[in-house]
């Protein structure tokens, strides 16, 4: 069997895609006065750092965020392996009182979300907590929904949906594998 990959979003879309998800952020959080962007390692983070960008440029005052890492909060830790990889968790002020956006590329099962919901438990208590996310795939194993979504994509069972940023992966892409016969 070999993958068929097919190119959703190129890097022209996915930068309009991040600038509406950044205009939906400000507007769901009521403004920037409490905002603080989680972005979720890897890509998330710098997801986040895109939004930010977006949002300073066009409402003219500084956006904190932040970057988290679940790997410890997983609930397949133990399948990972003896020394898993963790990066770095950086929250840059207290999270007492604050909109907070929690920000991935991905929303799959949402594992991974209640992961970040539950390290985050530990940095206190936010006024309120939204979910940003580039994609959409479906196939949720948790009652986890996004606020604020990129591109809903249907993925068939096998598929995946994989998002390069170009600070880790050159390009900037989101691409939708599916497994298919050889041609």
């Amino acid at each position: 069997m070999a993958t068929v990959p097919t190119i959703v979003l190129n890097a022209r879309a996915l930068e309009r895609t991040v600038a509406r998800m950044a205009d939906e952020i400000v507007e769901r959080a009521d403004g920037t006065e409490h905002l603080l962007l989680v972005g979720i390692q890897r890509r998330g983070v710098q997801l986040a750092e895109r939004l930010a960008r977006v949002i300073e440029s066009r409402e003219q005052v500084a956006v904190p965020r932040g970057a988290l890492d679940i790997t410890l909060y997983r609930d397949d830790l133990q399948t990972v392996g003896p020394r898993p990889i963790v990066g770095k968790t950086l929250i840059p002020c207290a999270i007492d009182g604050k909109t907070l956006c929690i920000v991935d590329d991905v929303l799959y099962t949402g594992r991974t979300i209640r992961a970040a919901l539950d390290e985050l438990a530990d940095f206190g208590r936010p006024s309120r907590i939204m979910l940003a996310v580039l994609v959409d795939r479906g196939g949720r194993e948790l009652p986890i929904h996004a606020d604020v979504v990129g591109r809903v994509i249907d993925v068939p069972r096998g598929g995946r949906v994989d998002v390069g940023v170009v600070e880790l992966d050159g390009c900037d892409e989101v691409t939708l594998v599916i497994a298919g016969e050889e041609p």
